[in-house]
């Protein structure tokens, strides 16, 4: 078991070799989501008022996820080293505000975004909260059009490729988050819950790369591969753009009804795409990617 955990944390050292603050950060989010989640299991997630810890877990274990993903697809982006101090000179800023308000203001009993009963100082924070929220959308997409230059696509295509899919899923999570703001809410209608849109478009960061980068070091044929890949992706994003419709129809998606057939279909389509990449996944890979390893900043810089 020593041994397995070596191996794994080995392994992760490489994967974050490149952005160790920015992984760094990510943890912090877990460390943060685990405190909370033992704090509701001794004294339940109501903050009175208006606090509810139980948001400021998911934000925290989501954020969390968000970054670690950022930190291992940073390095891939091809952008020089100044180009990448400066984006992480933004996000590191951004991120701890974003944790300290989440968590400090539910624990407070106020809700950080849109309170009710908070004070003009609650008020300026939850202010500052959505315009970190816009910075974080903007140097994201600056960060996800660098994936869609050409000379970083025949690198290595079938892992950029996944890595396109996934920011355009992204954009849909962001108008997720821009919905919010504008309701100063996540509900909509009956039933309809933005949260569940906005956190299952962000996903697409973690299962859409996954998915080129299995297939990228399979022995499957380049046709079935990118037929794996273009399927897997798509399928993703019409789950994602079925939710959206059945959310802007304010119902939930937690009902026997054809849109959230269409978004469960299609999340089990893209698993479906994954389980038969992973079935070859470490033998000798047929698509030797241009880039020697996936943290290697210098070999992909040299590219450019």
């Amino acid at each position: 078991m020593e041994n397995y955990i070596r191996l794994a944390l080995r392994g992760a050292g490489r994967l974050f070799a490149e952005e160790k603050l920015l992984a760094w950060l990510g943890v912090v989010g877990f460390v943060l989501a685990a405190g909370i989640a033992a704090y509701i299991g001794m004294f339940g997630p109501v903050v009175p008022p208006e606090g509810n810890v139980a948001s400021a877990f998911s934000f925290n274990a989501a954020i969390g996820v968000f970054m670690l993903s950022i930190a291992m697809l940073l390095p891939l982006s091809g952008f020089k080293a100044r180009a990448r101090t400066a984006i992480r000179r933004v996000f590191v800023p951004i991120v701890v505000y974003a944790y300290a308000v989440e968590t400090i203001q539910h624990f407070r009993g106020v809700n950080p975004r849109f309170s009710q009963s908070g004070s003009i100082i609650d008020t300026i924070a939850g202010t500052a909260f959505g315009l970190a929220s816009f910075i974080l959308i903007i140097v994201t997409t600056v960060v996800a059009v660098a994936f869609f230059r050409h000379k970083l696509l025949a690198a290595r295509p079938l892992l950029i490729l996944g890595i396109r899919y996934s920011f355009v899923t992204v954009t849909l999570s962001f108008a997720a988050g821009l919905w919010m703001i504008a309701l100063n809410g996540r509900f909509t209608g009956a039933g309809g819950n933005i949260i569940v849109l906005h956190g299952l478009g962000f996903h697409a960061l973690q299962v859409l790369p996954l998915l080129g980068w299995l297939l990228e070091r399979s022995r499957a044929e380049a046709r079935r591969a990118q037929l794996l890949l273009h399927t897997g992706s798509a399928a993703w994003i019409v789950s994602v753009a079925a939710v959206a419709i059945q959310t802007a129809a304010g119902r939930t998606i937690f009902e026997w009804s054809a849109l959230p057939v269409v978004a469960a279909a299609g999340l089990l389509l893209c698993l479906a795409s994954i389980a038969a990449a992973a079935g070859t996944e470490l033998l000798k890979p047929r698509f030797a990617p241009a880039v020697p390893s996936f943290t290697d900043l210098e070999a992909v810089n040299k590219q450019f």
